[in-house]
């Protein structure tokens, strides 16, 4: 197992992502799979294990403190999520950590992270009325959380924006990080900004949701044709194992033979060759089905409407590569006069773009995918319903 340290610590850099625990026909966790594939990766040395509140509908966090309490405490390392994006309203903050805290069997979380901030959370995360952000600190400085961080889907500039007001407060940032990503989510960006205010990269979703994992025949071939082949997927991992400062790469394994090939791939670091590289990138290139954005802003210049048309069109982008939540969320954000549908088709950015993009056709799409598309607040309904239940609100 390759390990890295981290504030002393010694972190296997295959994280186990307990998001994705296969479900029996009943909806109940397959314990007994869970079981297996903790023993297998302890076995190997994997020793971080990460879940949320809201995972499973609550129940990834009992599945993985029942696989773990057949171990030590000191041979693991448990890291957890507070779902201030879900809340239905301000709450006992410290009530719903404390829920978690029962639910993982633990007095403490090695790790502990603020869930999923985008532009539209940041919202809830740093208003005074949901009290988060000092409850939390509260948390970190009892010693009920040993190191404090954030996961995080926005944009860079709201990322070099909590990173210099909380300079000192977090230690980690959890971010989306894989090949395809490396431009399409500008997470080259956002690693380099991690990197350069001194904190560690944890990154999720490095095979993009199994899309990585499984390529066409004609990508596979390509892979394939490398001499240290072993699956997809390791090209993936080992893409990351390049980047020095990411710590922990989180696999949302659901089956033995997902820990046998990752934990294969861990076993040692086998850097890419340039050629490689290449050909991941080139891979990337050709899954993308967007607009070749290059984010100049040359377009905001002449917009009538004052829009943020290179903000736009990296959620059009990742509207056309597979619907997000995670773009709907930072719609969420804007005002009703900065969203895509306030566009009035003028042309004056097209006639701007280096690119030639037609951009009042993109955001005319784009304003129909967030339409129709994933929707936060449904999606919301059933956890907030879930959150009023655990804490007796109803």
């Amino acid at each position: 197992m390759i390990y890295n340290d981290f504030k002393g610590l010694k972190l296997s850099r295959l994280g186990f992502g307990c998001m994705r625990f296969a479900l029996k026909e009943d909806g109940e966790v397959d314990q007994e799979k869970v079981d297996k594939m903790f023993d297998l990766a302890m076995e190997k040395g994997v020793n971080y294990y990460d879940t949320a509140y809201p995972y499973l509908n609550g129940k990834s966090e009992p599945a993985m403190a029942k696989a773990l309490s057949r171990y030590p405490r000191d041979s693991y390392y448990i890291a957890d999520k507070f779902p201030g994006h879900s809340l239905p309203g301000p709450v006992d903050n410290i009530a719903l950590f404390n829920i978690s805290l029962n639910r993982c069997q633990t007095e403490y979380f090695d790790f502990y992270l603020l869930h999923n901030i985008t532009e539209w959370s940041v919202k809830i995360y740093e208003d005074p009325a949901y009290h988060i952000m000092p409850d939390i600190f509260r948390m970190r400085d009892e010693g009920k959380i040993k190191h404090l961080g954030f996961s995080f889907h926005g944009g860079p500039e709201l990322l070099e924006k909590l990173l210099t007001k909380y300079e000192g407060e977090f230690e980690f940032v959890q971010i989306q990080l894989n090949y395809l990503d490396w431009t399409l989510q500008e997470a080259k960006e956002k690693y380099d900004i991690i990197t350069r205010h001194g904190l560690g990269v944890w990154v999720m979703e490095p095979v993009r949701g199994g899309k990585l994992a499984v390529l066409s025949d004609e990508d596979s071939a390509k892979l394939r044709s490398f001499p240290d082949y072993t699956s997809d997927a390791s090209f993936a991992f080992r893409f990351l194992q390049d980047l020095p400062n990411v710590k922990v790469v989180l696999s949302g394994m659901n089956e033995v033979f997902q820990v046998e090939d990752n934990l294969r791939t861990f076993e040692k670091h086998v850097p890419l060759t340039e050629e490689e590289r290449n050909t991941l990138l080139e891979i990337a290139e050709g899954l993308k089905k967007g607009v070749p954005c290059t984010a100049c802003r040359y377009c905001c210049k002449g917009c009538p409407m004052g829009l943020d048309i290179p903000y736009l069109l990296q959620c059009y982008n990742d509207y056309k590569y597979a619907d997000s939540l995670t773009s709907s969320m930072r719609l969420d954000a804007l005002d009703e006069d900065k969203k895509p549908a306030a566009c009035i088709g003028c042309g004056q950015c097209s006639h701007a773009c280096p690119q030639g993009i037609d951009v009042p056709a993109a955001l005319a799409e784009l304003a129909e995918l967030y339409a129709k598309g994933p929707n936060w607040a449904v999606a919301s309904k059933g956890r907030h319903d879930a959150i009023r239940k655990d804490l007796n609100m109803d």
